[in-house]
């Protein structure tokens, strides 16, 4: 059976954070989109979710890492019926506790003092498995998109983030396939996030990525394009 799957990116994240993934969806047959969530009007949860469920056909599939998870888990609270299956990697289903919320307030400080290329340096220990640092084209990569995003988009996108819902009763309500996917080291969104949202989804299967951060997608690439074909078969 084709899929019709919409790509849902990070924050400061297009299209090259699933390079590999859409080559892989492609071969199997299935017609991937990857979302664009970095439009002035792309300001909030809502928003990013409406875009989706425009652009996208009656029927669709959801692949989404982090704040596109945070935008799946929205499209699932809007229009559950859809949605045929949802992959959620390194992301999380809760809004952002009191500590969570202080750390973006503090990264949107050093975008409103025009220090917003400090951000990505700033960022990327947290966001990739500690003996991937030294990969200078992963990095390269990594912040490259943060540049092309830019400090607006940067703006835009942590107020939505910060302004996000829970999303635990949604995910527990849902009743297609969720693969819920998590770098084992994940720092941004710790593994027993993922674990709790496998656990909440009726038809939840966690898959654990081995030596791998938050950028799942890039870092460990063929692991997660081999749970990826796994949770289209179910």
């Amino acid at each position: 059976m084709t899929h019709r799957v919409a790509f849902l990116p990070g924050l400061l994240c297009d299209a090259n954070l699933f390079t590999s993934q859409v080559s892989a969806v492609r071969k199997m047959g299935h017609e991937p989109v990857v979302a664009d969530f970095s439009g002035p009007d792309q300001d909030s949860m809502a928003a990013m979710a409406a875009t989706v469920l425009r652009d996208m056909p009656e029927r669709f599939s959801l692949i989404a890492l982090s704040m596109g998870g945070y935008v799946a888990l929205k499209i699932l609270s809007l229009s559950p019926e859809r949605v045929e299956r949802v992959a959620l990697l390194d992301t999380n289903a809760r809004a952002d506790d009191a500590a969570a919320a202080a750390r973006r307030r503090d990264l949107l400080h050093l975008a409103d003092r025009g220090r917003f290329l400090g951000i990505a340096p700033r960022l990327m220990p947290l966001y990739l498995h500690a003996s991937r640092l030294n990969d200078a084209s992963l990095t390269r990569s990594v912040a490259d998109m943060a540049e092309r995003m830019g400090a607006d988009v940067f703006r835009r996108q942590q107020t939505a983030i910060l302004h996000r819902e829970d999303h635990r009763s949604t995910l527990a309500a849902y009743q297609g396939p969720v693969l819920v996917l998590c770098g084992r080291q994940d720092q941004v969104t710790p593994l027993h996030l993922s674990e709790e949202m496998a656990a909440l989804a009726p038809r939840g299967d966690l898959q654990v990525i081995e030596d791998c951060g938050h950028l799942s997608t890039m870092e460990r690439p063929q692991a997660v394009n081999a749970a990826l074909g796994e949770w289209f078969e179910r």
